[in-house]
């Protein structure tokens, strides 16, 4: 009961602040609700406090004892939906597919079915000795990723 509650307040809660979205939410225990958060051009301090508000203000602590806590998705958590894919256009991605590959590459464009990945690549001359340098790109299905995280460049 209590985490339909909830779902149907962060529903409300997503259509007042339209650049946020959900990522995850769970119920555990003592009533323990954890949120995770995205949003389109970030997440603030103040958009996690509007978020647990909108919650916690219409939950009853007299009938329900609960805790609430509402945080951001983490800079080194994967990617989970289309939103955060574009939001994340122009940085580079590790991609790491169900057949057990990897990729690393720029985050070029977003789709409805998946992404498009692009990387420079040393080869081969294909006459002569030495390398060089390609550009390649590749579109990845969203069925066929394993996980795919934002690399931090310091």
């Amino acid at each position: 009961m209590l985490k339909e509650r909830v779902k149907e307040l962060l529903d409300e809660a997503f259509e007042e602040y339209t650049s946020l979205f959900l990522i995850d939410f769970s119920v555990k225990g003592a009533n323990e609700i954890s949120v995770i958060i995205d949003g389109d051009e970030g997440v603030t301090v103040q958009d996690c406090v509007n978020v647990s508000r909108k919650v916690e203000h219409n939950l009853d602590r007299e009938s329900e004892d609960f805790s609430l806590e509402v945080a951001s998705a983490g800079a080194t958590e994967p990617l989970v939906n289309m939103r955060q894919y574009k939001k994340n256009i122009g940085r580079d991605l590790e991609v790491k597919l169900k057949d057990g590959s990897k990729l690393t590459g720029t985050l070029d464009a977003v789709t409805d079915a998946g992404i498009l990945l692009s990387w420079k690549e040393r080869v081969p001359k294909e006459v002569g000795k030495g390398k060089t340098t390609v550009e390649k790109n590749e579109e990845i299905a969203y069925d066929a990723i394993n996980q795919a995280k934002v690399k931090i460049k310091f």
